[in-house]
Order: structure tokens, then C-alpha cells, then sequence
């Protein structure tokens, strides 16, 4: 089998998992491009991406530019000679970089494409309640995830899973799929597939902070696994009134019960043992939850802190 040299363009911990697996194979990576290091926190440390960290470990040469059109930067890309990139959780790429090897570029996308095309394609498989989703290997083109298709690979979504542990489980999939691509493709046993034109493709668009807001007056289940699609990031979040004052409390788990009832969706019930909210037809119960300005925690720890009750309400 043929030896590929490989550029690869990611940033967070899903691209490095396949970094790894391409870097543990045959083929060679001769340079990695990722997001310039930032400064975060209340001390505003300096922070490398996962991609970064993980190719400095491996002595592997690492790129970071600004501009990814920057005439110094793809001459200096140019030059590494490489035969193919592959792109895992980067950003939106100019034709003048994809277009460059001679096998052309490849993404790794977290969904079985067409369906999910966008930022979200983990999050929104969850909230959807999706019971199979996947991994897609496809060549860039100058359309956002519409590229022709060279493989894919099914994963099960289990009603235990939150859009974290299915990223977790995609993320060790995609790494295998990814080298199984360079394979295929170094061996010329791959055939690319134009994407399905379907009518009306599920969407993964972008989420903002105010999609994660819950809106009761909904089916349980489906804020069951709005909660879950949001957890552990960045959360569904609802509002509190706690003693006259509006505070956010992120709920990153929860159990519901089907139950006709006359309560309008959105009411609260709360005690010492219980916190519930009625939906369209039953209650939503938080089990972990995070407030403003405090830690997460079990709901039990949560209901600790207060003592007189009848000063919460949602709102």
C-alpha cells in the first residue's frame, strides 16, 4: 500500500483523536494546521488546542495562521509537498488551500450526510432523538459539507446517550474512518459518491446561546432530549426567579413522567425531595443542574441550599 504524506487541518479533542490514529498509521503527517493559541480564563493563561498539544508531543511541524490565505503561508503548506489533507473540525477552508494536493482534501463530518450539514451535526442528532447516526468521510468543495462521499460509518444512539458521550463515541469511529479513507484512497479502491439531493436535508446549524433555552409548553420527551442534546455543552438552560431575583439554571440531566394534568406548561413544583416542571403532557425532573454563579451538582445538593421554598419559581 502506498505511503500518503498527509497535512492535517483541526483543532479540538474530536480532531485530534484521528491526528492520532492517522499519526499511529503507516501513512506520514508532515505538517499539522491548527487555531492560534488563545488566552482564556480569569488569569487569561495561554491555551493551545488539543490538536497543538498532541502534535508538539509528537514533534510533528505545526502551523498557525491568521489568515489562511496568507501568501507566505501557502507557499510554506506548498512546499511540505504533501499528497493529500484531511480536515477534522477545522474551519470553512479557500479553494486555494483544498484545491492545492494532488489527491485533493477530505472532512471528516459527524453525521451520515447529507443529513446534519452544519456546526452542530452531534448536538442536534440528540436532540432529534435520533437512534443512528454516523461519521462521513467526503472531498471538500466550495459548498459547506456537500462534497462527493468516499465513506461512511453507522453508530448507535443510545437513550442514555447526551450529545457528550455520543461525541466521544463518534470521535474514536471518525479516527478509524479517517485512516480507512486514507487506505482506500492510497490503494485507488475507493469510488467518490455525489450526496443525495434530498428535499429537505436535516439541519445542524450554528448554536447561539439563546437556542438553549428550554420552552416547556412542549412535549416531554422532546425536551428530554433537548437536555440531552445540549449536555454537557453549552446546556439548556431555564430561568429562575429566586427571591425576586432572575437567575439561569442549566440542567444537564433529567428524567420524565407522562401525566395528564390541568397545570399549565412551565409550572414548578419544589421541595425539599422534589423539583419538577410540567410540560404538555407530564413533568420534566431535573436530576443535575448548575445555577448562576455556582457549581454543578446533583439535585439533591442543589435543593440543600434552600430553605424557604416559596421564593422559586420559573419564569
Amino acid at each position: 500500500m502506498n505511503r500518503l504524506k498527509v497535512v492535517f487541518f483541526g483543532t479540538p479533542d474530536f480532531a485530534k483523536a484521528s491526528l492520532e490514529a492517522i499519526h499511529n498509521s503507516h501513512h506520514e503527517v508532515v505538517g499539522v494546521v491548527t487555531v492560534a493559541d488563545k488566552a482564556s480564563g480569569r488569569g487569561q493563561k495561554i491555551h493551545q488546542s488539543p490538536v497543538k498539544q498532541y502534535a508538539v508531543e509528537q514533534q510533528l511541524p505545526v502551523f498557525q495562521p491568521e489568515k489562511l490565505r496568507n501568501p507566505e503561508f501557502l507557499e510554506t503548506i506548498q512546499n511540505l509537498n504533501a499528497d493529500i489533507f484531511v480536515v477534522v473540525a477545522f474551519r470553512m477552508m479557500p479553494k486555494v488551500l483544498f484545491g492545492m494536493p494532488p489527491m485533493g482534501t477530505f472532512n471528516l463530518h459527524g453525521s451520515l450526510l447529507p443529513d446534519y450539514r452544519g456546526a452542530a451535526p452531534i448536538n442536534y442528532a440528540v436532540i432529534n432523538g435520533e437512534k443512528t447516526t454516523g461519521v462521513t468521510s467526503f472531498f471538500i468543495n466550495e459548498k459547506i459539507d456537500e462534497g462527493n462521499i468516499l465513506l461512511k460509518e453507522e453508530v448507535e444512539v443510545l437513550d442514555s446517550d447526551n450529545a457528550g458521550s455520543l461525541h466521544d463515541k463518534l470521535m474514536l469511529v471518525g479516527a478509524e474512518l479517517v485512516v480507512k479513507t486514507l487506505d482506500g484512497l492510497a490503494e485507488g479502491s475507493l469510488q467518490e459518491i455525489p450526496q443525495e439531493q434530498k428535499e429537505h436535508p436535516k439541519t445542524a446549524y450554528k448554536i447561539f446561546k439563546e437556542d438553549t433555552r428550554i420552552h416547556w409548553d412542549q412535549k416531554s420527551e422532546v425536551i428530554h432530549n433537548f437536555i440531552r442534546g445540549m449536555s454537557p455543552y453549552p446546556a439548556a438552560f431555564t430561568t429562575l426567579e429566586i427571591a425576586g431575583a432572575a437567575k439561569g439554571l442549566k440542567i444537564f440531566k433529567a428524567r420524565y413522567e407522562l401525566q395528564e394534568h390541568q397545570q399549565q406548561a412551565g409550572t414548578l413544583v419544589i421541595d425539599k425531595n422534589t423539583f419538577g416542571i410540567y410540560t404538555k403532557d407530564g413533568m420534566v425532573y431535573p436530576e443535575e443542574v448548575q445555577l448562576e454563579g455556582k457549581k454543578r451538582m446533583i439535585l439533591k445538593n442543589f435543593l440543600n441550599g434552600f430553605h424557604h421554598f416559596e421564593d422559586i419559581q420559573l419564569i
